[in-house]
């Protein structure tokens, strides 16, 4: 039988790739990319980030929603 690591493939982070070592809250372009067109904070199983750069992406979210950057909510 074959092991279930082989079915799914592990993703690696974007952001260790790219040796990011903050995330500027006033970057709404890139911070869209982490949203869904609800608005929802995308989960780490999904875009395959670490879980250090998870905790800053919905640190930079939360705090760039806070100042009015990004909308709580999408239409």
């Amino acid at each position: 039988m074959a092991k279930v690591e082989d079915k799914k493939k592990r993703k690696n982070c974007s952001l260790c790739a790219d040796k990011v070592e903050s995330i500027d809250y006033k970057d709404a372009a890139k911070l869209k990319r982490y949203l869904t067109e609800a608005g929802k904070i995308i989960p780490r199983r999904i875009t395959g980030t670490c879980a250090a750069h998870q905790r800053m992406i919905a640190k930079a979210i939360k705090k760039a929603r806070e100042a009015a950057i990004i909308s709580y909510v999408f239409d």
